[in-house]
């Protein structure tokens, strides 16, 4: 086949005109016939045995204004989760030369802002100088950006922002009521105006419904350019969130919702991301199958448990899997 032949059908699939009862049908059909799709087009656009490695660090814990009922970093619940200061320079610099000793290529920093402050603001612009020095990719998460801070950002030489959708506008009021749907979608409409990155995905395993699940992906594969990386978190339980005692959630519904990431969103990374923990190796591969090439590693993710970097080792190793370099 052609060079541009394989380019047209590449074209054809990248769409943006997605509904969310044909998202729907996709999702639920047979679990083999779904693998079988997302993997043949996983195929066209990675090396199905390559896997991304990123490190995440909290530089700022907990103290969140936020009411996102999944959270343990909100102020407004009671958590074993305290608030903290934000993380100086150093630490930045040395947690970045760990994480890239170990084979990860991007680093990402979170917040629990809703917005940064200018202060901190300024801090994080020498974050991200300090590890892009490092040839590393740089990745932000820190709440609403207005364009200033985004153009600003990129001036830093940020390569990511991190902003997720957590889930569909139908479900969001249930599950946060300190922003709006839009307030989202417009700070990820100012960062791809800056020329960063987008980073976004959702949360599912909250109590949604699969029409939910498929509506969330709606919004981010009918976006005018698709997310770059798209996150698929399983929810981490935590005592003193209003979701702690949800019901747990059918694995196989992991495995769907990456699959169905990956056909729709076939040239993004789709990160396999909060919740591994309490997946076992099985789980985990299914998900590799169904898609997923890029995780976070280490023992922590902002402030859950994450499966420490010599599991993950192993692992790969019993995948025959490799870290993209």
């Amino acid at each position: 086949m052609s060079n541009c032949v394989q380019v047209l059908e590449k074209n054809k699939e990248i769409r943006h005109d997605w509904q969310t009862q044909e998202v729907l049908s996709l999702m639920t059909q047979p679990l083999n016939d779904l693998l079988f799709q997302a993997q043949s087009i996983h195929r066209k656009y990675f090396d199905a045995n390559t896997v991304q490695l990123s490190t995440l660090l909290n530089i700022k814990r907990g103290g969140c204004p936020e009411d996102c009922a999944y959270c343990p970093q909100s102020a407004r619940y009671k958590t074993v989760v305290k608030g903290e200061p934000i993380l100086s320079l150093d630490e930045i610099r040395n947690a970045a030369e760990n994480a890239k000793r170990e084979g990860a290529t991007r680093f990402c920093m979170g917040a629990a802002w809703r917005s940064p402050k200018e202060r901190d603001f300024k801090l994080v612009l020498d974050m991200v100088k300090e590890v892009k020095a490092m040839g590393m990719e740089t990745c932000v998460t820190m709440g609403m950006l207005n364009e200033d801070q985004t153009f600003r950002l990129k001036q830093a030489g940020l390569d990511f922002y991190n902003h997720n959708l957590d889930c569909s506008e139908s479900f969001y009021e249930t599950i946060i009521s300190t922003r709006d749907y839009r307030d989202r979608l417009e700070t990820l409409a100012r960062v791809r105006k800056a020329g960063i990155n987008v980073c976004s995905g959702g949360i599912i395993g909250m109590g949604e419904g699969k029409s939910d699940r498929a509506e969330m992906l709606c919004t981010l594969a009918n976006l005018e350019k698709h997310p770059e990386s798209v996150p698929i978190n399983l929810l981490v339980k935590v005592k003193g969130t209003p979701l702690a005692d949800v019901e747990d959630l059918d694995p196989f519904d992991m495995v769907r919702m990456i699959a169905t990431a990956r056909i729709m969103m076939p040239a993004a990374y789709v990160r396999l991301s909060a919740g591994r923990s309490g997946m076992n190796d099985e789980h985990q591969a299914l998900c590799f199958m169904a898609g997923a090439n890029s995780i976070f590693y280490g023992e922590e993710l902002l402030t859950t448990d994450n499966p420490a970097l010599e599991k993950d080792r192993l692992l790969f190793d019993r995948l025959g899997i490799n870290a993209l370099q």
